[in-house]
């Protein structure tokens, strides 16, 4: 089966989308199947290219572990704004339709949403090319560009939501990444049968326990410290002033023995660090600015623990990030400033503390429960990775969305015959490096 993939973001970009779409793919490729990715050339969140590559009209393609990658033109654009974004997804959603119309034979048209222009590039295309289309849903736009404040005039916002519901309405299938997000979209288009969930999870190959590296707290200021690392977007949906707080009232009181690591980049990066500057939180709040997936590891395993938090709002109870399972699977504790079902999830694991969200004092609560060093047991990582193997494990996972797939496709003996076939997990290398 051929299968034509559309997404914003892709390998070598470090974000959550991107290593779905690329850990997913690269397992079906694995099993047998063709897989075409039209995306971008790399430039989240900054805006600027990635080095080795150019941002040219005519597309550009390269092979990545077997999956066939074709980069559009795009308008460039920051993870920061409104207006230049809105440009930046629909030259996306425009150049991604141009070159879709030239890709020989898919079966099925699959598109991940957000950024939502591309889940409406999957509709266009998939109505041109007369192929069925899978729709994946990461987040409820234009809900949570709401929620974060990102556009705030009502008839704007109205006409997005007309178009959410008939992007729903147009899809064969919808796959979403969490049963918070399938409630949400029922709530919006009674379409029950054609809606599956299959939740992110983890590379238990890839993610697993390692040594402390040394010579990165030294770098980070976190030698003889607890370190409390943030990996991910440091975006307006994050509450990450709720870091700056708590790392004033540690000064405050004269303490000197916690840092926090800011690890990535987003819309609220520069912004952040010129208020930790302005507060005289320099070598207590260390901003490490985006760095390659590949290190990733490393910095989960140096740090005591590690900080998921989003913003307190009702909508945020629905997102699962999916760094929380790539922690676990290091056996790193999860200090978890979500609510809802990603909370679950973790609590039911027994892999870290529930903060409440936008409070300094419970941040820092939370920390001292976990320097206290004896709030785990001594099992903790083999256990929680056997909690993950059992039902969080990419290569089931990966299955699983290939299936609807293949289903959505009119091909059930596809489905059926991939369910043989081990979906190995390879690591991510660029060809020809």
């Amino acid at each position: 089966m051929h299968i034509l993939f559309l997404t914003h973001y892709f390998p070598p970009e470090v974000n959550a989308p991107a290593s779905r779409t690329y850990e997913h793919a690269v397992r079906w490729v694995r099993a047998g199947h063709r897989v075409t990715v039209i995306t971008c050339n790399p430039n989240c969140p900054t805006g600027i290219l990635f080095p080795g590559y150019k941002n040219r009209l005519r597309p550009q393609r390269e092979l990545i572990d077997g999956i066939e990658v074709i980069r559009v033109w795009t308008y460039l654009a920051p993870n920061a704004g409104t207006v230049r974004r809105i440009i930046n997804y629909l030259s996306y959603m425009l150049s991604s339709v141009l070159a879709g119309l030239w890709v020989e034979s898919p079966d099925i048209i699959v598109a991940t949403s957000p950024q939502f222009f591309c889940g409406w590039a999957g509709v266009i295309l998939s109505r041109l090319r007369r192929r069925p289309f899978v729709l994946e849903i990461r987040d409820i736009w234009p809900e949570s560009i709401e929620t974060v404040g990102a556009i705030r005039f009502r008839p704007i916002l109205r006409f997005l939501q007309f178009l959410e519901r008939v992007m729903y309405r147009s899809a064969d299938h919808i796959v979403a990444v969490g049963e918070g997000y399938r409630r949400k979209i029922l709530e919006k288009v009674n379409i029950p049968e054609r809606i599956s969930v299959v939740m992110n999870g983890v590379d238990l190959e890839r993610f697993c326990p390692q040594p402390v590296d040394s010579e990165l707290r030294r770098r980070w200021n976190g030698e003889g410290k607890f370190v409390c690392a943030y990996v991910g977007t440091i975006g307006m949906a994050h509450g990450l002033d709720v870091v700056l707080e708590a790392a004033e009232k540690l000064r405050d009181s004269g303490r000197d023995d916690v840092v926090f690591w800011l690890v990535g980049e987003g819309a609220r990066k520069e912004e952040l660090e010129h208020e930790a500057r302005r507060r005289g939180l320099d070598g207590r709040v260390i901003f490490t600015g985006r760095l390659p997936k590949e290190e990733m590891p490393r910095v989960i395993a140096s740090a005591d623990a590690c900080l998921v938090h989003l913003r307190k709002t009702e909508l945020f109870e629905t997102v699962i990030p999916s760094k929380i399972f790539e922690m676990m699977a290091m056996g790193k504790p999860i200090i978890m400033g979500v609510r809802g079902e990603a909370l679950r999830i973790v609590e039911e694991a027994g892999a870290g503390v529930a903060m409440e969200p936008e409070s300094a004092e419970s941040l820092l609560a939370c920390i001292e429960k976990l320097r206290a060093g004896n709030f785990f047991p001594a099992d903790y990582p083999q256990r929680v990775r056997e909690y993950l193997q059992q039902n969080y494990s990419r290569d089931a996972l990966a299955e699983k969305m290939l299936n609807v797939v293949c289903e959505s496709a009119g091909m059930a003996k596809c489905a059926q015959d991939s369910r043989g076939t081990r979906l190995e997990s390879p690591c991510f290398t660029r060809a020809g490096q």
